[in-house]
C-alpha cells in the first residue's frame, strides 16, 4: 500500500512540473505582435505650424495644418490678377509630404489639361506658395518623427 502511495506521489510529482514551466517568448515574436497592432495609416500627432502648436486634439491638429496650407495657397493665388476667357470650375490635386525632419515638399500636382492651358502659370504659383511655407514640427508616431503624405484639393473657380 505504501508503495502504491509512493508511486502515485512520484507520478504526480513528475507530471506537475509542466504546470510550473513558463513559455519563453522571443523578442522577435514580441516585435511581430507589436508591428501587427500598429495602425500605419494614422499618426499620434500631425505636422504643425506655429499657429497650430497648442492644439491637443488630433482632429483639430489636422484641420489647423490643412487650413494653414489652404489659406496660404488661396491668398497667394488670389493676389494674382487672373483673367479667364471662360467660366471655370475645376479641382487641382496637390500631393505633398512632410518629411521626418519637418520639410514640406510637393510630390505631384494633378490638373486638367484645359485648366493648365487656361492658366499656364498655375502650377508654378502653387509651388511658390507652398515653397515658403515650412512646418515647425513633423508628424509623430509613438514619439518618433515620421514622414506623412497628404493630398490637398484646390478648387479653381472663376466668377
Amino acid at each position: 500500500m505504501t508503495e502504491r502511495i509512493f508511486l502515485v506521489f512520484l507520478m504526480l510529482l513528475a507530471t506537475s512540473c509542466q504546470f510550473f514551466e513558463t513559455e519563453k517568448v522571443s523578442s522577435e515574436a514580441i516585435y511581430e505582435d507589436e508591428m501587427e497592432t500598429i495602425n500605419w495609416k494614422d499618426v499620434d500627432r500631425y505636422p504643425s505650424f506655429p499657429v497650430c502648436e497648442n492644439e491637443i486634439d488630433k482632429a483639430l491638429q489636422k484641420n489647423c495644418f490643412i487650413n494653414t496650407i489652404s489659406s496660404r495657397l488661396y491668398q497667394n493665388i488670389s493676389e494674382k490678377n487672373i483673367i479667364a476667357v471662360r467660366e471655370i470650375y475645376d479641382t487641382v490635386k496637390v500631393k505633398f509630404e512632410v518629411g521626418s525632419s519637418g520639410r514640406l515638399s510637393i510630390m505631384d500636382i494633378e490638373m486638367d489639361s484645359l485648366l493648365q492651358k487656361e492658366f499656364p502659370d498655375l502650377e508654378s504659383w502653387i509651388l511658390n506658395s507652398l515653397d515658403s511655407l515650412q512646418p515647425v514640427a513633423p508628424a509623430y508616431k509613438r514619439g518618433i518623427p515620421v514622414k506623412t503624405q497628404f493630398t490637398l484639393p484646390v478648387i479653381v473657380q472663376t466668377n
